[in-house]
C-alpha cells in the first residue's frame, strides 16, 4: 500500500484513540459540579482559541476564508459540530452510553452513502460488509445485548441517529472544506463557529463555575488539546490520504478503545461479546486495508 493511503488509515486509527479518551475526561469534569453541556460547549471553544493564534503566528496572517465558502463552514459549525454534540449528549442522557454509542456509529453508513454522489467514491461489496461489520461490532461493543442495561425510547433514538447523521456531516463537512483549505484551517472555523452556536444553550453560572476552578480549567485545557484539537487535526488529515467513507468506519474503533481503557484504567468489565464486538471492527478496517490495495493502481 502507497506510504500516503497507510499514513492515511494511521491518522485516523489516531484520531479514534484520542477520541476515545473522552469518557474519562467528562468522568472527571463531571466531579467539579460541571453540566455536560458546558464541557462540550469548553471542549469546543478551548481548542478554537488555541487555533487561531497559532495559525496566525506561522501565518503571519489572520487565517482568512473566502467569502463563498462562509455558507459551507457555517453549516459545518451548526450540524457537524454544535448540533453533533448537542444531540450526542442528549442521547447519552437517555438512552445510556453504550446504546448512543451504537447509534451514533450509525456514521458510517450516512457517510458511505452519501460520499457516493459528494465524492464520487465506489460503493463496493467490501465497503458494504465492512459497514456492517461496524455497526455489528459497535452494537457487541455497547453491549446492546443485555437487555437490563439497555434504556430505549423514541426520543433517545431520535438523538441518538441524529448524532450519527451530523457525525457523518461532520465527516462530509471537513472533507469538502478541505478541498480549498488545509486541516488546521478547517478545524479553526468549524470549532469556532460550534462554540458559537452552542453559547445560547449554555448557563452562565456554569460557564464561570468552570473557569473558577483551577482543577476543572486544567481539564478543560488537555480536553481541547487532546480529544478535541488533536483528534480533530488527525481526522481532517486522514480525510485528505483516503476516503471519507473508509475514514468513518475505522473511526467506529474509538468505542472499542474506550471500553479497553475503561477496564485498564478504571476497572470496569470487559465481556467477551464485547472482544468480540472490537474484532468485527477490527476486521472491518483490515477490509478497507485490503480493498485499498487491490484497487490502488
Amino acid at each position: 500500500m502507497p506510504t500516503g493511503r497507510l499514513r492515511g488509515y494511521g491518522l485516523a486509527l489516531t484520531a479514534a484513540a484520542l477520541w476515545a479518551t473522552i469518557g474519562l475526561f467528562y468522568k472527571g469534569l463531571e466531579g467539579y459540579g460541571l453540566s455536560r453541556l458546558t464541557i462540550v460547549f469548553y471542549r469546543a471553544a478551548v481548542a478554537a482559541v488555541i487555533l487561531f493564534p497559532v495559525l496566525t503566528i506561522r501565518r503571519r496572517a489572520w487565517p482568512a476564508i473566502a467569502r463563498r465558502d462562509w455558507p459551507l463552514f457555517i453549516a459545518f459549525g451548526i450540524f457537524g459540530v454544535a448540533a453533533f454534540y448537542v444531540v450526542y449528549i442528549y442521547a447519552i442522557a437517555l438512552t445510556g452510553v453504550g446504546v448512543a454509542a451504537v447509534l451514533m456509529y450509525t456514521a458510517p453508513a450516512w457517510v458511505t452513502l452519501l460520499s457516493i454522489p459528494l465524492f464520487q467514491e465506489r460503493l463496493t461489496p467490501h465497503k458494504v460488509v465492512a459497514v456492517v461489520l461496524a455497526i455489528v461490532g459497535c452494537a457487541l461493543v455497547g453491549r446492546v445485548y443485555n437487555l437490563d442495561a439497555v434504556r430505549l425510547n423514541y426520543l433517545g433514538v431520535l438523538a441518538g441517529l441524529g448524532a450519527g447523521l451530523t457525525y457523518g456531516f461532520y465527516t462530509l463537512f471537513s472533507k469538502a472544506a478541505q478541498r480549498r483549505y488545509d486541516a488546521w484551517v478547517t478545524l479553526a472555523y468549524a470549532l469556532a463557529l460550534g462554540t458559537v452556536f452552542m453559547l445560547p444553550f449554555q448557563s452562565f453560572a456554569d460557564l464561570r463555575r468552570a473557569v473558577a476552578q483551577p482543577g476543572s480549567l486544567f481539564w478543560l485545557v488537555l480536553l481541547g488539546l487532546g480529544p478535541t484539537l488533536g483528534a480533530g487535526l488527525a481526522f481532517n488529515g486522514a480525510l485528505r490520504l483516503i476516503p471519507a467513507s473508509n475514514v468513518s468506519i475505522v473511526a467506529t474503533l474509538e468505542p472499542a478503545i474506550a471500553t479497553l481503557l475503561g477496564w485498564a484504567v478504571l476497572g470496569e468489565r470487559l465481556e467477551p461479546l464485547q472482544l468480540l464486538g472490537t474484532g468485527f471492527i477490527l476486521a472491518a478496517v483490515v477490509m478497507l486495508h485490503r480493498e485499498a490495495a487491490l484497487w490502488q493502481p
